[in-house]
């Protein structure tokens, strides 16, 4: 048996087997640990710092070799301020190709900016961009 793995961060569809699912699954959340603590700027001593643990347990939390637990997931997630549910947002198994946001510089720059926002003006530029996004331009 095997599925599709769609990596939203690097824009790759992989055919796997079942047995390899678990280790994309670590590899894809540690990834999006990585950019959302970038994007932060946090290191990886501090994140380790606030959690508990040691800055090499950090790399290889990002680098999927070590799976997160999920009481650490939680903890990752109240530091970085993201809902635990963020580190499994766009991961599909399906066989679907969409240009990778995270090439784009803007793109980085507006999510890094995104992230900067106090928590309570984030709604409201969120439905600003989605307006904007919506928006037709004039004919």
């Amino acid at each position: 048996m095997s599925a599709v793995y769609y990596d939203s961060l690097t824009g790759t569809v992989t055919r796997i087997g079942v047995a390899c699912m678990a280790r994309a699954v670590d590899v894809y959340v540690g990834r999006r640990i990585r950019h959302l603590r970038w994007f932060n700027g946090i290191t990886q001593k501090e994140l380790a710092d606030r959690i508990g643990i040691k800055f090499q347990q950090v790399q290889k939390y990002e680098i999927g070799s070590n799976r997160v637990s999920a009481s650490k997931l939680w903890e990752i997630s109240r530091v970085l301020n993201v809902p635990v549910a963020y580190f499994f947002e766009d991961l599909r198994q399906q066989d679907t190709e969409r240009e990778d946001i995270l090439k784009d510089y803007k793109a980085t720059i507006l999510i890094a900016s995104y992230f900067k926002i106090p928590q309570e003006k984030r709604k409201a530029v969120l439905e600003f961009a989605k307006a904007l996004a919506d928006t037709k331009p004039n004919a």
